[in-house]
């Protein structure tokens, strides 16, 4: 695994290291053993944040004073000698989940009065001691694997400014990335956590639908968007979903729990893993580049070298399953837009809006009724194979301006060229993970996709641990933006 040396951090200076450097668990630990205030962690944070927003533009809003007054109140707690899995640590969240006394935008302009009660989500995580400093940006609604907007314009990619980090969780990427926080909450409806994460060199997990809460909604998206973490390495993605992961009460699914954290280190065995390149099938031209497919064929041998049996072995999606991502997809976007009232977005937002009004109704429930045949179809290929590794983008990170001015159409066209890979799981609702798969020749992060079946979270991070000490893509870092 190569990156350019002009994109690697230089030497760390003789000074207690940020908390991006340490990592959440490394944060967590140096909280708890008093080498550290929460009230510095959380004011480094912030003026990091404060000094890369103009060029970075990874956030929507900051919390400023409530994150520094929530630090204070857990450095008393930390003294009085409380511990809890992430008392006092700064992070972020996406801004499509709500925080009390926040507005949620998701991406879109105009107004929107604060919300009263937090997300089952942003609760856990302040049960288990977080402080989240603010929400990063999203594209409209999470509708594209980019991160841009008239609301707020373009998140940058850290590792190279004329590029999206991609989306659309990429202000959540971004901010990790770039050492603004050292882990971040997305969420993934059509890989919006693995996308970001593939072309930001970053760990992102695609949790089982429901193992974390999207309450207030029974569910998000009709099913296809989860929330999932984003991080540098797999046991600080497997800290933080554990800390999010759990249900509420009027959740739609409530699969059994799982440890992510015991799984990081765990032998998995000598797995069979099946290498499939293939492309789902879609409506427009789509082409693996070759040097993504270069990088997923040396993860695929760093896997054989870690002792597990590796086969090409593509998967047939098949028509079916593209058919029901569309219905699901759009109905997601037309109820969430009904809900923001006064939401100023783009036209191709509004005629999405149109197509989930048309398809709202038979369509939508038919795809709904496909899903236990699309499971017991595609389940049949893991008979014969533990997991699999595909490429989780087939191109690195476009441009951010190739998404201006441009018409529906070419729009669509534009993203399933980039993002071709990473829907279909989330019409099945089972677990993937990006890992980073290196550089390009340019120096543009790519990465590759670790693919279960329902509940396979504890197998694909013991993998992606496996690889990451073989590999150890995180001492892989863009220069600071602060």
């Amino acid at each position: 695994m190569t990156a350019p040396s002009r994109r690697r951090l230089s030497a760390v200076p003789d000074r207690a290291p940020e908390p991006a450097e340490l990592g959440l668990a490394g944060t967590a630990a140096a909280l708890a053993h008093g080498a550290r205030s929460s009230l510095d962690a959380v004011t480094a944070a912030l003026d990091r944040i404060d000094a890369s927003q103009p060029s970075l533009n990874a956030f929507r809003l900051l919390r400023r004073e409530r994150a520094l007054a929530e630090a204070a109140a857990a450095d008393k707690r930390l003294a009085a000698g409380e511990r809890l899995p992430l008392l006092g640590v700064p992070i972020a969240v996406k801004d499509d989940t709500d925080i009390a006394g926040e507005p949620t935008a998701f991406g879109c302009g105009g107004e929107f009065e604060p919300k009263i009660e937090d997300a089952e989500v942003v609760r856990r995580l302040r049960a288990a001691g977080a402080v989240i400093v603010g929400k990063t940006n999203t594209c409209e609604l999470g509708q594209l694997p980019f991160t841009s907007g008239a609301a707020f314009g373009h998140t940058r990619n850290p590792w190279a400014a004329e590029r999206t980090p991609g989306g659309s969780s990429g202000g959540s990427a971004a901010a990790v990335a770039a050492g603004l926080v050292p882990a971040a909450l997305g969420s993934d409806g059509a890989g919006s956590v693995r996308i970001p994460a593939a072309w930001t060199n970053l760990v992102g997990i695609k949790p089982q639908r429901g193992r974390i809460s999207t309450w207030p909604e029974a569910e998000a998206f009709q099913g296809l968007t989860v929330h999932g973490p984003l991080a540098r390495t797999v046991a600080d993605a497997a800290l933080l979903l554990d800390a999010a992961a759990g249900p509420h009460a009027g959740d739609r699914h409530t699969p059994e729990p799982i440890s992510a954290t015991d799984a990081v280190g765990r032998d998995p065995g000598r797995l069979r893993i099946a290498l499939s390149l293939r492309i789902p099938f879609t409506a427009t031209k789509t082409a693996l580049d070759p040097e993504v497919e270069a990088a997923t064929r040396r993860l695929a041998a760093a896997l054989r070298k870690l002792g597990h049996s590796v086969t090409i072995a593509d998967l047939h999606y098949g028509l079916l399953i593209g058919a029901s991502f569309l219905p699901r997809s759009m109905s997601g976007i037309r109820s969430m837009y009904s809900r923001m009232p006064g939401a100023a977005v783009d036209p191709r937002t509004r005629t999405n809006v149109l197509l989930g009004r048309l398809l709202d109704g038979p369509a939508l429930f038919a795809a709904r009724q496909a899903e236990p045949l699309l499971h017991k179809r595609i389940g049949g290929f893991f008979d014969d194979y533990d997991l699999v590794l595909a490429p989780t983008t087939a191109t690195p990170p476009p441009r951010a301006e190739d998404i201006d001015g441009i018409g529906f159409n070419a729009t669509n066209n534009l993203i399933t060229a980039a993002c071709p890979y990473t829907w279909p799981w989330n019409v099945l609702g089972w677990p993937s993970v990006n890992v980073p798969a290196g550089f390009t020749e340019a120096g543009l992060p790519v990465g590759a996709q670790l693919m279960g079946t329902a509940s396979a979270e504890p197998l694909l991070i013991s993998v992606a641990a496996q690889l990451e000490s073989e590999l150890r893509w995180d001492r892989h870092r863009p220069e600071p933006w602060w």
